[in-house]
């Protein structure tokens, strides 16, 4: 952690109310911790860092993990055994009154609760108060870097060129009359994202009809669906620049095999765009009024649309995740979610995530448009991705 970084956590405790925040860690169970210290941190024992609202931070740590915080600006105390580890509970954080964690009444928010409720017990034991760090975790970990914000355009123009790509194989094959697959065009993206040195973490979604309408579908390499005339074909594509700093570039785009894209995916396709579109604007005008908007607001506003046009059966997800550095895809900052879990964190300057509403019909298809959006200091919500106007023909 940086002077800077412990001054910003330090403002934000004192604006609120709180007197430290307690960063608990068990063998990598809670990811702020080590996104918090950077670097990679292979502790086997239980580990917490106590950062107050005025003063040095402080570091319980055992002996067995201690050499890996040997640079670490912070007041250590080394421990051994359990009565040790409590002892330094009861000495550091008795003192204080109101502690932030990461901790969500009633496990209403788990992409921000980490923390064992052991744990919580035995801080509520000694008279603290604990409340959700979630809105600290996203303000310390989840803000773009001016370098990371110009490498993820960077990847992100590559990322639509090879959609762009595969979406060119597709019509290309059946204009040849040549056979073309899901994992063909899978295969087909991988390749070009080693071309170009990104990195994916894991493949592509390349789902045609019935396939479209699971989410998390993964395509089949030893009976691969082929793709005919007259099939729906979606494509949800995701990378970055090697490196937990830089952040992911997660689209997803639909497009249809022939030449006139039947109605009802025309109509569940204008449903889904209107919803995007929706979710979108909510953002800029909660920017253009100065006034605070939360996850779950800008959630509401798609589902919203699906609602109006009787196409609540269909849904089975939130609108978008948060998108910033880290091992993951899925962020540590804010979700675009009031319909799995209840996302009260606000969307900050610095952040980024994707909207990505859907509708799944089982059985038939599925139609997902997902955009990438970044919370500009000074112009407010921008798009760092493409977004799709029309169903591509292919």
């Amino acid at each position: 952690m940086t002077p800077q970084q412990i001054q910003t956590i330090q403002d934000y405790l004192q604006q609120n109310n709180l007197d430290a925040w307690l960063v608990y860690d068990f063998r990598g169970g809670n990811p702020v911790f080590s996104q918090l210290l950077g670097g990679k941190k292979w502790t086997t024992r239980r580990v917490a860092l106590l950062i107050p609202s005025h003063g040095e931070p402080l570091l319980a740590v055992h002996r067995i993990d201690a050499p890996q915080f040997d640079a670490l600006n912070a007041q250590k105390t080394v421990f051994l055994s359990w009565p040790q580890w409590q002892q330094w509970v009861r000495e550091q954080v008795s003192p204080r009154r109101r502690i932030a964690m990461e901790w969500s009444h009633h496990g209403d928010l788990p992409a921000a609760s980490f923390v064992d409720g052991g744990v919580i017990d035995l801080v509520r034991s000694v008279g603290c108060e604990v409340v959700s760090s979630a809105d600290l975790v996203q303000l310390c970990t989840a803000r773009w870097s001016p370098e990371s914000l110009e490498a993820h355009r960077r990847a992100a123009k590559l990322v639509n060129q090879i959609k762009d790509e595969a979406f060119a194989l597709i019509r290309g094959r059946l204009a040849e009359k040549k056979k073309v697959t899901e994992y063909g065009v899978q295969s087909f993206i991988l390749r070009r994202f080693a071309d170009e040195k990104l990195d994916p973490d894991h493949p592509p979604i390349v789902g045609c009809n019935e396939n479209s309408a699971d989410p998390h579908f993964e395509v089949d390499a030893q009976r691969p669906k082929e793709i005919r005339r007259g099939d729906w074909v979606l494509i949800d594509l995701w990378a970055r620049w090697p490196g937990e700093e830089h952040i992911f570039s997660d689209i997803t785009w639909v497009a249809f095999a022939g030449e006139q894209v039947p109605g009802e995916h025309h109509r569940i396709f204008n449903t889904v765009k209107a919803a995007r579109d929706a979710a979108l604007q909510r953002c800029v005008d909660a920017w253009n009024n100065q006034s605070p908007v939360m996850g779950c607001d800008v959630d509401d506003a798609a589902m919203n649309v699906f609602r109006q046009a009787g196409e609540e059966p269909h849904i089975i997800h939130r609108t978008g995740h948060s998108l910033s550095p880290g091992a993951k895809i899925h962020g540590l900052g804010v979700n675009i979610d009031n319909f799995e879990t209840h996302d009260t964190r606000l969307l900050l300057p610095r952040l980024g995530f994707t909207i990505e509403p859907a509708l799944y019909l089982p059985g038939k298809f599925g139609c997902r448009s997902e955009i990438n959006v970044y919370i500009d200091e000074h112009s407010g919500p921008v798009l760092t991705s493409e977004i799709q106007g029309d169903v591509i023909l292919v």
